[in-house]
């Protein structure tokens, strides 16, 4: 079995890929919405509102951070009911499945020995994300070695004229050697007509351009297709079905803990 169909499979399996979809449906349902319904927003606006509000409902799927359990009603007073369209749809996973582990300051959460990390694109770019543009994170995610390909010379995404990067690049890499596969979460959204796209997948290294992945697997439907597509747009007018409640977590004897970053 391929690196990509035991991660696939397992994602798929455990309901952490459904916790995902759910997670980015709700966050640019409400961007979109915010967005239709205010002047002069901008892409930027749109850009850091999804981000934001992805993070926000993975940490609440996956019951991490002030979702976690223990963490009393925090997180209930911050965002209320009314501002989470989709909690009723939310899927129903164990407190334990995910786990917030970020990397070098960037947020992450990991299921198992697994860490993905989040991306955004431009609109049907996510097959060229230019990784040696990204943050020296991103870069260090792009660089592992792919074990599907056997031994692999450092050397190998570089021409020739390249190789003075490789000495950047290896500097970069050492500051932060990574404890577990990482992997990376990458999503975009068309502002004008709600078309997105959502991938996980392994990132390669891209110096010079082409390919951004080693492989890459659609999270939207259908669920089995490698191949990023955009999906329908999402509704942005006012939903007539009333809030979930919020479910409270009762504490566990295990409390989930962020394994810390580094600088």
């Amino acid at each position: 079995m391929t690196e990509k169909q035991e991660v696939v499979s397992a994602f798929e399996q455990d309901g952490v890929s459904a916790g995902i979809r759910w997670a980015y449906r709700s966050a640019i349902a409400e961007t979109m919405e915010m967005y239709a319904a205010r002047a002069g927003l901008d892409e930027t606006w749109v850009g850091t509102t999804r981000y934001t509000l992805l993070r926000d409902r993975l940490d609440r799927v996956f019951s991490c951070e002030r979702f976690g359990a223990g963490a009393g009603s925090a997180g209930v007073e911050e965002t209320p009911d009314s501002a989470i369209r989709d909690l009723g749809d939310m899927p129903e996973l164990d407190i334990d499945l995910v786990a917030r582990d970020g990397l070098n300051g960037s947020p992450g959460w990991a299921h198992g020995k697994r860490r993905f990390l989040l991306a955004s694109s431009k609109f049907g770019q996510i097959n060229h994300i230019p990784w040696p543009q990204k943050s020296r994170t991103k870069q260090g995610v792009a660089r592992q070695s792919d074990p599907d390909s056997g031994q692999q010379s450092l050397f190998d995404p570089f021409a020739p004229d390249e190789i003075d990067g490789l000495a950047a690049v290896s500097a970069a890499l050492a500051e932060r050697e990574l404890d577990l596969p990482t992997f990376v979460v990458a999503h975009s959204l068309n502002r004008f007509t709600g078309e997105h796209e959502l991938v996980i997948g392994r990132p390669q290294f891209n110096l010079g351009g082409g390919d951004a992945w080693v492989w890459q697997h659609n999270l939207l439907d259908p669920p089995d297709s490698s191949v990023a597509g955009p999906s329908g747009p999402p509704p942005i007018g006012p939903d007539p079905v009333p809030d979930a409640p919020v479910r409270l977590r009762g504490p566990v004897d295990d409390q989930r803990t962020e394994r810390g970053t580094a600088g």
